[in-house]
């Protein structure tokens, strides 16, 4: 018997005390570097986005992948790629933790037209305020001192 899965995460992290570091102008190289790195752990990204101060990255991770690790792998390489190739002169780094939602097949379409128009919803509301209504709706109890 084959292996079959459905192993799809929205994964948002932000920048180091959420500074407002990722320059709109190069963040498409930091995409496309991200885009390889996944094609690489044989997993494949649906869609990347975000704006000055996190990320979110809609993608099906290869069962052999723990999502913590994919996360970890991420943060290391992107944090690496942004200093050596300075696409971001004011970046110090990203925040130490994350947020990792198991998503269904269904979620997909609207999830990817919610991250593509990123730039849009952050007119109106903060990552913070985001985030925070992120981890209501999956129902994850938190605390707020921690996302500071």
């Amino acid at each position: 018997m084959g292996t079959y899965t459905q192993l799809i995460y929205h994964v948002v992290f932000s920048t180091k005390h959420r500074e407002k570091t990722i320059v709109p102008a190069q963040k498409k190289r930091l995409f496309a570097y991200v885009h390889h790195l996944l094609t690489n752990k044989n997993c494949h990204l649906y869609r990347i986005n975000g704006v000055e101060d996190h990320l979110h990255i809609l993608t099906h991770i290869h069962p052999t992948i723990s999502i913590a690790s994919l996360v970890k792998d991420i943060k290391l390489a992107a944090d690496d790629f942004i200093k050596r190739e300075e696409i971001f002169p004011d970046f110090r780094g990203w925040q130490d933790g994350y947020g990792a939602f198991s998503e269904s097949i269904k979620a997909k379409e609207r999830l990817i037209k919610y991250i593509k128009n990123q730039e849009e919803h952050h007119i109106k509301t903060t990552f913070l305020d985001e985030y925070k209504a992120l981890l209501q709706e999956y129902e994850i109890e938190f605390d707020e001192k921690y996302l500071l």
